[in-house]
């Protein structure tokens, strides 16, 4: 696996664990920025944010175990984790865009740059792999 696509993996752990923290514990705190949402609607998305953490959290503990594989001498654990799990990521991108595109419930094109964040790391782990 070329070291562009292990660099791009690591940056999207990193994203995935920087979001897990955010959506997990900070959510009171960044819930402007992040979701665009008003701070009264904080209670109502606590829980789905608790839980959507720490699913960014279980895709970046995948990356991280597939480049300790790769380079343990488990070269095809290492490049499968990886694969699928950037596949699951590049997935997740597409549809966060997609259902950011038929929100009715605030305007669209609030969620581009949670798609690239979360999308284009794994994109170039596929393509550089």
């Amino acid at each position: 696996m070329s070291v562009v696509a292990q660099v791009a993996a690591a940056v999207a752990a990193l994203v995935h664990v920087v979001v897990w923290v955010c959506e997990a514990f900070l959510i009171g705190r960044v819930h402007h920025s992040m979701f665009r949402q008003p701070a009264e609607d904080v209670p109502a998305i606590r829980l789905w944010a608790f839980g959507v953490g720490f699913y960014n959290l279980f895709l970046a503990c995948g990356l991280i175990v597939g480049l300790f594989a790769l380079h343990g001498g488990q070269e095809l654990v290492g490049r499968t984790l990886i694969f699928y799990v950037s596949w699951f990521m590049v997935a997740g991108s597409v549809v966060l865009a997609v259902a950011d595109q038929l929100s009715l419930s605030r305007p669209r094109n609030q969620a581009w740059g949670g798609v690239a964040a979360e999308g284009i790391p794994p994109l170039v782990v596929l393509l550089f792999a």
